[in-house]
């Protein structure tokens, strides 16, 4: 049963994966996965007149999250948040700029902080999307570090007993059978079909009739 009701507003805070444009010429939702939430909630559930937002922003790390939170959520007063971060915290120790990466312990505390202000603030429900890398060999170094961070994630959902969207297992799902590039280039920013991916578990996740 699909856990929304009517005329509820569901708000998406996180990275690129997320942002998709959405403040370019894809506004105002981006051209990934929440453009293709909404299409299918809107037909399948029109009776539900639901308001779907984005605010993802690319490039960021639980520390940019932070620093807009009040403005680009608590403000909103979302009936439901969809919270989906640690990409970039992870990405960066692999990138040119390794001082901007997020510590582990940093990360986790600072995300328990953010649920913490946005219960209080709204009394949201959660919905919490999995870090991913679309790396099939878990012994690759930053799919390594990447699994480490996605069990603080699931760990704070579980505490935050929010719902779950289990988007590493999605990806490992169609590894089985595929190879990383059909999904993305470089194994982090989705195509179609990897935004397809994503959007499938979340729909799975929020008990809608496919």
């Amino acid at each position: 049963m699909l856990i929304f009701k009517p005329n509820q507003k569901s708000l998406f805070i996180a990275d690129s994966i997320t942002d998709c444009d959405r403040r370019g010429s894809a506004a105002p939702l981006g051209d990934g996965y929440v453009s293709m939430l909404r299409n299918f909630l809107q037909a399948r559930y029109p009776e539900l007149h639901l308001t779907i937002v984005n605010r993802g922003v690319g490039g960021d790390t639980t520390r940019e999250l932070n620093a807009r939170w009040q403005h680009d959520v608590i403000d909103e007063h979302p009936d439901w948040l969809s919270v989906g971060i640690g990409i970039n915290d992870v990405w960066r120790s692999f990138g040119d700029n390794p001082r901007s990466a997020v510590p582990i312990d940093e990360y986790e505390s600072t995300l328990r902080g953010l649920l913490d202000r946005v219960l209080e603030a709204t009394g949201a429900d959660l919905i919490m999307m999995e870090p991913y890398m679309i790396e099939p060999d878990p012994s690759q170094p930053m799919r390594r570090q990447m699994d480490l961070y996605r069990a603080r994630f699931d760990a704070i959902a579980a505490d935050y007993e929010a719902i779950l969207v289990p988007t590493q297992a999605a990806f490992d799902t169609v590894l089985q059978y595929t190879k990383p590039e059909q999904w993305a280039d470089d194994k982090i920013h989705p195509n179609p079909p990897g935004h397809t991916v994503i959007a499938l578990a979340f729909l799975k996740a929020l008990g809608a009739e496919l």
